[in-house]
């Protein structure tokens, strides 16, 4: 049975009983909680006198509960801030007016967003995050979530940015663009800046899309462009550089490109690093390096901090902070990098790249080009 639509309406509570006689459980009842700040549903299943619980994301839970309502039980109480539906057998057959209390998540009311819950904000409307009336649908609100801790890493950054003269980012890596919607809409409609932005993906089909939204939406300063990152050369210059997830050493050429355009700022999630994987040659590490699993994320983590320390070389204050990833992987770091114009070189870079035998290609990149 196809649930979607009462987790849409923000499901409240779920109570399904008259079990089948080939059902294990006797009860199960469903409710949305909070854990490490993001939404779940908590399932309570009940077999006599036991019960055992667990907390389901959003594109877990509806699947769960549609097969629960399908095979296990015959009867179902499922309640939403909308509606009270009953259902016999898979079938909903009555919808009455809401009676269960609001969900209000103790951490959700603490929790102030750039863009909040209730108001609605066109582009995440059109990209089908909210609805028409502001609500964040259940099944998106990682998304939402993904959306908004973003633009706290970028709003941190924007009193970095020059005020007297028209700003240009260049997203790189843009993808579907929700990101790359979400910098315009912070930019522009919340800071008030005067911005251009170039979104560039590599996808002709998703660049079409996003290009099209961003006419419907009326934003004439937000663009998209298919091209390759280490080959795009359409500006010569960036305020803001983002590439969020540009895979293995696509990173590094986002990277090189915004040191050479003298970026105010550059926020960088790294994905896929395979570059330094094959070079890491330490005998000292070998119970580390036989194991492949243990040597990629290794080598991941090797990866960031030679890049931290060479944008600090070329005269950048950098942090690295955990972003939080709607697609649910452990490549959730972002690099934020601000130009600070003092060119500093820690101690103990070259003894590292040494020991590990590394030539990061970011070192190889800014090397050339000073050259």
């Amino acid at each position: 049975m196809d649930v979607t639509q009462y987790f849409d309406e923000g499901l409240s509570r779920a109570v399904l009983s008259k079990p089948r006689k080939e059902s294990p459980y006797t009860r199960v009842t469903v409710k949305p909680v909070l854990i490490d700040d993001e939404r779940r549903y908590q399932f309570e299943y009940v077999q006599g006198a036991q019960a055992t619980h667990a907390n389901l994301l959003v594109d877990e839970a509806a699947p769960a509960l549609g097969l629960l309502v399908e095979r296990d039980f015959r009867q179902a109480l499922i309640q939403t801030p909308e509606h009270d539906y009953q259902v016999l057998d898979g079938v909903k057959v009555l919808a009455r007016p809401p009676t269960a209390k609001p969900v209000e998540l103790e951490h959700d009311r603490r929790k102030r967003y750039l863009i909040p819950e209730g108001t609605p904000v066109p582009f995440l409307v059109e990209l089908g995050v909210m609805t028409k009336d502001g609500k964040v649908r259940a099944q998106r609100y990682d998304k939402f979530r993904q959306v908004n801790r973003f633009l706290e890493l970028v709003d941190d950054a924007v009193p970095q940015l020059p005020r007297d003269r028209r700003l240009r980012v260049v997203d790189f890596g843009s993808g579907k663009s929700y990101l790359t919607f979400a910098l315009h809409h912070l930019l522009v409609e919340l800071r008030g800046l005067d911005v251009e932005i170039v979104g560039l993906d590599l996808k002709e089909d998703v660049i079409a899309r996003c290009d099209a939204l961003a006419r419907t939406l009326g934003y004439e300063r937000l663009t998209f462009a298919v091209g390759d990152i280490a080959l795009y050369d359409e500006v010569d210059s960036a305020d803001l550089v983002v590439a969020l997830h540009a895979c293995d050493t696509a990173t590094d050429a986002a990277l090189e490109k915004a040191v050479r355009w003298g970026a105010h700022v550059i926020l960088a999630a790294p994905c896929c690093q395979h570059e330094l994987l094959g070079q890491i040659a330490d005998e000292s590490l070998a119970p580390l390096l036989r194991h492949g699993i243990l040597k990629e994320r290794f080598a991941a983590l090797v990866t960031d901090a030679a890049r931290a320390e060479l944008l600090e070389r070329a005269g950048y204050e950098v942090q690295v902070l955990e972003f939080v990833d709607l697609e649910h992987t452990a490549k959730n770091l972002l690099i934020r990098a601000v130009k600070s114009g003092r060119s500093g070189q820690r101690n103990g870079y070259d003894e590292f790249k040494q020991r590990l035998g590394i030539e990061p290609y970011l070192e190889r990149a800014l090397r050339e080009e000073t050259k």
